[in-house]
C-alpha cells in the first residue's frame, strides 16, 4: 500500500518521515524545504510512504498544494498519514478537516507531545478520536516515540479501508449550501470518482479546477451561483470566510473538550526573547551580517582552510605515489602524463576544498536547522519589497548559496507567479558553493592574508548585483507588486546532530560524484585537447594544441577585462559544465603538479586587478548547464532560458570591467 504523508509546514513532517522510511533526506527548520513528493518505504514492511509538501489547505493556490491535492486525488493512496503540531493543534486541524472529506482511510499523528506535556499541557487523545472520527497516535517524531504505535494503526485502518466516521462539521447556512450542492453534483462526482463532501465544499469555494472536472451544465452552474449567493447574503461574508469560519468554529469546541491550553512552551518563550534582538527593527540585519562574517572567517579562515590544507597535503601524497608507481612500471610517458598531469591535476585540485565546503555547510545546517534563517527572511522582507519581491523569496536565493538547481526548484514553494519568475532570474546571482575552490585558489594566490574579506566581499557583490538588477526588472518586464508576506516561524530548537551530519554527507556525496563524473570527464577531455593539435600530433607546447585554437577564439571577449590569455577563456568555458572545473582546468594547463602548486602559477597569468575581474566574472556568468536546465524546465522555454543567461552573463562582463578598471587604480 502507499501512504501519503500529509502536514502543515514546520510540524515535523520530513523527521517523521525519516524515523518511518530510515531516509537521509535532509530536515529542515523553515518553510519551503520539501518542495517535491519523496518516497520511501516504512521500516519493518512492503508499505511506502510518500512525503508530501507542508501545506495549509487543499486549496490549488500554490504549487505545493497543487502537487499534494493531485496526487490524493489522481494517484488515490491506501491511506494517509495526517501529522499535527500539538502545541499548535487549532490551526494544524484545519487541514485535517478538509482532509477527511477526502474519504481515505486516516491516522492522525499527533507530533510534539513532549513538548506540550513538559509545559503543563495535556490532550485528550480518545475525545478527540471520537470527535473526527479517525484513529489518534500522539507521537515525537524527533525522539522516536510512538512511531511504531503509528505504523500499526495505519496499517490496520488502510488494511481494513476504514473511512473517516465524521464529515460534518457545519451547521446552518453553510450546512444547507453544502448539503443542497452536494445533491446538485451527487452524479457529476460518482462518474469521475470524486468525493460527494469534497466537491461539494469547493464548488462552495468556487474552485475552478473542480468545477471544470465536474463538467457541470449552464442550469447547473447558474443554480450553483444561487446557492451560495443566498449563503453569502445571509452570512454577510464571502463564501471563503463562510467555510473558514465553519471550520474554526468547530475546531474552537472541539480544542475546549479535548485540549488542556499549557503555558508557552520552553522553546516558545525562548523565542520571543531571542527574536527580541534577532528580529529588531534596527539590529536584525546587522546582527545578520555579524553572524555570517563569523561563519566566512570560520570557514575560510580559520577552520576550512586548516582542513583543506591537510586535505591538500594527503591528495600531494597520493599523487606522488602514484609517479612513482607509474614510473616504476614503465607505463607509456602519454599515458602517464594522462594520469598525473590531467586526473590528479585537475579531480585532486578540486578535492582538496571537500572540507572548505563542508564546514561552510555545517554552519549553515546550523542556522537553519535552529529557526534562524526563517528570521532572516522575515526580515529580509521590507528590503526585498523594494525589488518587487517579498521575503518568501529569500529563502530560494538562500538554497542558492548551496546550489543553483534545487534553489531554482524552490521558487514553486512562492504562490505568485510573477514573483516565482523573477525570483528564477535572480538566484543565479547568489554565490553558489561549486564556486568556494576558484575563490579560495585565487585568493591564496594574490591576496592570501585578506581572505575572509575576499569572500564575504564576493558574496555581497552578488546579491548587490540581484538587488541592483530586481530593481530594473522591477521597473520593467515586471511591474507590479509582490504577494502579501505570510510565514511561519517556528520555535528555536537546538539542532539535531543527525540531521547536520545528513546535510553535510549529502553535500559530501555531490561534490564527490561530481569530482569523479563531471570533473573527471571535463579533465580527460582538457587534458586531450591541450595535448593534441589539429592533426592529432602530440604537441610539446601546449600553446600549439586544440584547445589553445578555442581560447584564443575566445579570448578577445576577455581582454578588456584583463585577463586575455587562452588559458583563462578555456577554463570559463569548462566551468559551464561545472564550476570546479574552471579550478580544474587551470591546474591542468598550468601543469601544476599538486594544489598547493598552483597557486604561485596564476600569477603568470594574472595580475591582481585581472584577478580580482575573473573572480566577479565566475561569480556573476551563467551557471552550470544544470542550472540552465532547470531555467528551461520552470520557464517552459529553452528560448526564454537562453535570454536569461545571456543577459546575466553580460551583467557578469559589464561588472567584471568596472571592477577591473577601479582595481586598476587602486591596485
Amino acid at each position: 500500500m502507499i501512504f501519503a504523508l500529509i502536514g502543515n509546514q514546520n510540524c515535523g513532517k520530513t523527521t517523521l518521515f525519516n524515523q518511518l522510511t530510515g531516509s537521509s533526506q535532509h530536515v529542515g527548520n523553515f518553510p519551503g524545504v520539501t518542495v517535491e513528493k519523496k518516497e520511501g518505504t516504512i521500516r519493518g514492511t512492503s508499505h511506502t510512504v510518500v512525503d508530501l509538501p507542508g501545506i495549509y489547505s487543499l486549496s490549488p493556490y500554490t504549487a505545493e498544494e497543487v502537487v499534494t491535492r493531485d496526487f490524493l486525488l489522481q494517484d488515490k493512496p491506501g491511506g494517509i498519514i495526517n501529522i499535527v503540531d500539538a502545541t499548535n493543534i487549532e490551526r494544524n486541524l484545519y487541514l485535517s478537516l478538509q482532509l477527511l472529506e477526502l474519504q481515505i482511510p486516516t491516522v492522525l499523528a499527533l507530533n510534539m507531545m513532549d513538548e506540550l506535556t513538559a509545559c503543563g499541557g495535556s490532550i485528550d487523545i480518545s475525545t478527540l478520536s471520537r470527535e473526527l472520527g479517525i484513529p489518534v497516535v500522539p507521537i515525537s517524531a524527533s525522539k522516536n516515540q510512538g512511531i511504531s504505535e503509528l505504523v500499526h494503526r495505519a496499517v490496520e485502518t488502510a488494511e481494513k479501508r476504514i473511512k473517516p466516521q465524521r464529515l460534518d462539521f457545519c451547521s446552518g447556512e453553510v450546512h444547507r449550501a453544502i448539503h443542497g450542492i452536494a445533491h446538485l453534483v451527487e452524479d457529476h462526482a460518482a462518474a469521475i470518482g470524486m468525493p460527494l463532501r469534497f466537491a461539494a465544499t469547493k464548488l462552495v469555494e468556487d474552485d475552478q479546477p473542480t468545477i471544470e472536472a465536474l463538467g457541470l451544465n449552464r442550469n447547473e452552474l447558474e443554480t450553483l451561483v444561487h446557492i451560495t449567493a443566498e449563503m453569502e447574503t445571509a452570512l454577510g461574508t464571502d463564501r471563503e470566510a463562510a467555510l473558514a469560519d465553519m471550520r474554526y468554529t468547530y475546531i474552537e469546541g472541539l480544542a475546549e473538550k479535548a485540549v488542556h491550553k499549557p503555558r508557552e512552551t520552553r522553546e516558545q518563550q525562548r523565542s520571543v526573547r531571542i527574536d527580541a534582538l534577532l528580529t529588531h527593527k534596527y539590529l536584525a540585519i546587522p546582527i545578520f551580517l555579524l553572524i555570517m562574517s563569523l561563519v566566512f572567517w570560520l570557514t575560510f579562515g580559520l577552520l576550512g582552510a586548516f582542513l583543506s590544507d591537510w586535505m591538500g597535503l594527503g591528495i600531494d601524497a597520493v599523487t606522488a605515489w602514484a609517479d612513482e608507481g607509474l614510473t616504476a612500471l614503465g607505463i607509456n610517458t602519454v599515458l602517464h602524463s594522462l594520469i598525473i598531469d590531467g586526473v590528479f591535476a585537475g579531480v585532486g585540485s578540486v578535492l582538496s576544498f571537500l572540507p572548505t565546503i563542508l564546514v561552510l555547510f555545517f554552519f549553515l545546517s546550523l542556522l537553519e536547522d535552529s529557526g534562524y534563517m526563517a528570521r532572516v527572511a522575515f526580515v529580509m522582507d521590507k528590503l526585498l519589497r523594494k525589488i518587487g519581491l517579498s521575503g518568501r523569496s529569500f529563502v530560494p536565493m538562500l538554497i542558492g548559496f548551496g546550489c543553483s538547481v534545487p534553489a531554482i526548484m524552490a521558487t514553486r514553494t512562492l504562490s505568485s507567479e510573477r514573483d516565482r519568475k523573477m525570483t528564477i532570474i535572480l538566484t543565479p546571482f547568489m554565490s553558489c558553493s561549486a564556486k568556494l575552490p576558484i575563490y579560495a585558489v585565487f585568493t591564496a594566490a594574490f591576496f592570501p592574508d585578506h581572505g575572509a574579506v575576499v569572500m564575504i566581499s564576493l558574496y555581497l557583490l552578488g546579491m548587490v548585483v540581484a538587488v541592483l538588477y530586481g530593481l530594473a526588472l522591477k521597473n520593467t518586464l515586471f511591474k507590479g507588486n509582490p504577494v502579501p508576506f505570510v510565514m511561519e516561524l517556528p520555535a528555536y530548537r537546538l539542532p539535531a546532530p543527525k540531521s547536520i551530519a545528513l546535510h553535510m554527507w549529502e553535500k559530501a556525496k555531490d561534490f564527490l560524484r561530481k569530482a569523479f563524473t563531471v570533473i573527471f570527464m571535463a579533465t580527460i577531455v582538457i587534458w586531450l585537447l591541450q595535448s593534441f593539435d589539429l592533426r592529432f600530433n602530440l604537441v610539446s607546447d601546449s600553446s600549439a594544441s586544440i584547445l589553445a585554437l578555442i581560447g584564443t577564439a575566445l579570448s578577445p571577449l576577455f581582454a578588456p577585462l584583463g585577463f586575455g590569455n587562452w588559458m583563462a577563456s578555456t577554463a570559463l568555458l569548462t566551468g559551464l559544465t561545472a564550476k570546479e572545473a574552471v579550478v580544474s582546468t587551470l591546474a591542468v594547463l598550468t601543469g601544476a603538479g599538486d594544489t598547493a602548486s598552483l597557486p604561485p602559477l596564476l600569477s603568470q597569468l594574472f595580475d591582481p586587478p585581472a584577478a580580482v575581474a575573473f573572480l566577479c566574472f565566475t561569480l556573476l556568468y551563467m551557471p552550470c548547464v544544470a542550472s540552465f536546465a532547470a531555467v528551461r524546465r520552470e520557464y517552459g522555454s529553452t528560448l526564454r532560458a537562453v535570454g536569461i543567461m545571456a543577459a546575466q552573463t553580460t551583467i557578469a562582463w559589464l561588472v567584471a570591467f568596472g571592477v577591473h578598471q577601479l582595481a586598476l587604480l587602486i591596485l
